[in-house]
């Protein structure tokens, strides 16, 4: 039963309630027997995890619905406060399970409490009765201790927290407080480089975490010869969550001695870059500085944040790259999340960015109690899933496997004790982290395979095969309900084909090394740098034009900026059909 359903049948019953209390008082009729509550679930479990905790119960026959109900408790297992309804469980949150999973997160990590769980209380009255059913009994209890932050307070480096922590998620880190964890965890972990990517417009530092084991290779050109995984983790100033889970994973990742951990970081170089818009953080502000959607230029690279961002990227090729978001649809997922769906990605990032979400994201995750569906489900937003100024398209359109997580911004229906600041803050900051993790796992596990996937479509793309699609996206099929991929976002039909595809585009030189005026004041740059920036291959021509053929990696964003027929190119340079 839908949730819409079961809120309709509440009112149509107590409508019927209302309507039968003349002619029971004037009438009697046979009292219906008391309703039977519905039985207590069974065997819960709870399970700690990194900020959340797994619970997990046997399904009662007939149960549609589930509450998750938390409570402090002392030492002793005495309540410390009234019991308080933290989650609501429904069948739709989930996938490929026999058992309900719920992840709890929002309490105080380190602070002891008190798990139960019922199916949810429904009033269903027979028509000759006023009875009210009994609420359904609550589990049998189970008392736990929750894991403390990460780090042993009496060891240098691993006492260190960010300003969040330390609030106890009351606000976010500060700008300041954030560089100068930066430069605390460099100093304190051989594990750890903190490299400058760039300067925002208004002149904050863009780092980025260098991270491997026993030390992270010395070079950018080591580190592209190698398995590379990036996360970036605040493009939205005003969606830090991610940005917060991001420099809590540095820490751990930075000390953390565990097998799993020292594996992952022996054969991946980990790149972390946590605040590529600190202008718009400080500010609270979606845009930077300026004004301008950092989403919404990737591709263009008018911006001194996006421009650094690309660099890194042409620097250090990261095989995968996740980007970090909030979502403000509160009917939805815990976390929706996409993939490249550009039609001109190359088809081994799709499959391979496609298995991790729905093989890796919906199933493992959803094991887990999180609730991970494709971002513009539950009828959100569409707009934008194939534009390639977006991080994650035009990512893709580099052959870099990218992914996008959007952690919702308001608790929902689903997590009803979020009006607690705090708790809010807290559950969206350690899902996002336990999905950074879970990401780290799979590209580790399938290094080789991610490696490969990223060659062949470099290769696909050198050949300069098939038509050139502006804008457009690929399909998402839905899964059999209820799973949290029932109801994928909508298509983006393409806005336009260019078919058959020319083999190069020639610009003027007034083209090329011009001064442009789509960035910043006081902030110049010229399309051959920008072209620089994305790692393009350019010749000179003898009548001191330039040549940008299209046998190169990223020959599916190359006419997006060069051809005038695309949706927002850079300029119009001229077709070339014949490069004899």
């Amino acid at each position: 039963m839908t949730v819409r359903a079961r809120e309709n049948r509440r009112v149509v019953a107590l409508l019927l309630a209302l309507l039968m209390v003349p002619a029971l008082l004037a009438v009697q009729t046979p009292a219906s027997a008391q309703l039977e509550p519905a039985p207590a679930p069974e065997n819960l479990r709870v399970v700690q995890g990194d900020g959340f905790a797994t619970l997990t119960w046997d399904p009662v026959d007939g149960a549609e619905e589930y509450q998750i109900e938390r409570t402090e408790v002392g030492p002793d297992d005495t309540l410390l406060g009234a019991p308080v309804i933290v989650g609501v469980w429904r069948p739709n949150r989930q996938s490929f399970q026999d058992v309900p999973t719920f992840a709890d997160a929002g309490f105080t990590l380190g602070n002891r409490y008190r798990w139960r769980v019922r199916v949810t209380p429904d009033i269903a009255l027979p028509v000759v009765s006023l009875e009210l059913p009994t609420d359904p009994a609550y589990s049998a209890p189970v008392f736990a201790t929750t894991n403390p932050e990460f780090g042993d307070p009496a060891v240098p480096g691993q006492d260190l927290r960010t300003g969040w922590e330390l609030a106890e998620a009351a606000q976010y880190t500060a700008d300041t407080d954030e560089y100068a964890y930066t430069a605390a965890l460099d100093a304190a972990s051989d594990r750890v480089r903190v490299v400058e990517l760039g300067r925002t417009v208004e002149d904050r530092p863009i780092n980025m975490f260098v991270i491997g084991h026993p030390a992270p290779p010395a070079t950018a050109e080591e580190i592209s010869a190698g398995p590379a995984a990036m996360v970036n983790c605040n493009v939205h100033g005003n969606e830090p969550s991610s940005r917060e889970a991001c420099l809590i994973l540095a820490r751990e990742l930075a000390f953390a001695d565990d097998p799993r951990t020292v594996d992952v970081l022996s054969n991946v170089t980990v790149l972390i870059v946590p605040t590529i818009n600190g202008d718009g953080r400080a500010a609270n502000s979606r845009g930077n500085s300026t004004g301008q959607d950092l989403n919404r230029d990737h591709s263009m690279i008018r911006q001194p944040e996006t421009r650094a961002l690309a660099e890194a990227v042409r620097d250090y090729t990261p095989a995968a790259a996740f980007d970090g978001h909030e979502y403000g649809n509160s009917t939805t997922g815990d976390l929706p999340v996409m993939i490249p769906r550009h039609l001109n990605v190359a088809q081994p990032i799709w499959d391979t960015a496609k298995s991790f979400m729905e093989g890796v994201l919906y199933e493992q995750g959803s094991g887990d109690g999180w609730w991970y569906c494709p971002y513009g489900c539950a009828g959100g937003a569409t707009v934008g899933m194939s534009q390639e100024t977006i991080l994650r398209n035009t990512l893709g359109l580099k052959n870099t496997h990218a992914f996008l997580v959007e952690a919702r911004s308001s608790g929902g229906s689903t997590r009803p004790d979020e009006s607690n600041t705090s708790h809010n803050r807290r559950r969206k900051t350690y899902s996002a982290l336990y999905t950074y993790q879970l990401y780290l796992d799979w590209f580790r596990a399938n290094t080789e395979a991610i490696e490969q996937s990223a060659a062949d479509a470099v290769a696909f793309n050198e050949t300069n095969t098939g038509p050139i699609v502006w804008r457009g996206s690929r399909s998402l099929e839905a899964f059999p309900a209820p799973h949290p991929g029932e109801s994928p976002p909508n298509d983006e039909a393409p806005s336009g084909t260019l078919d058959p595809a020319p083999c190069a585009y020639d610009l003027t030189d007034e083209q090329y090394n011009g001064a442009r005026t789509d960035g910043p004041d006081g902030m110049v740059t010229t399309i051959a740098e920008r072209m620089t920036s994305h790692g393009w291959t350019v010749e000179a021509l003898a009548d001191g034009g330039w040549r940008v053929p299209l046998t190169q990696a990223q020959r599916g964003l190359i006419p997006l900026l060069l051809d005038g027929d695309a949706t927002e190119p850079w300029l119009s340079a001229e077709r070339v059909y014949d490069c004899a």
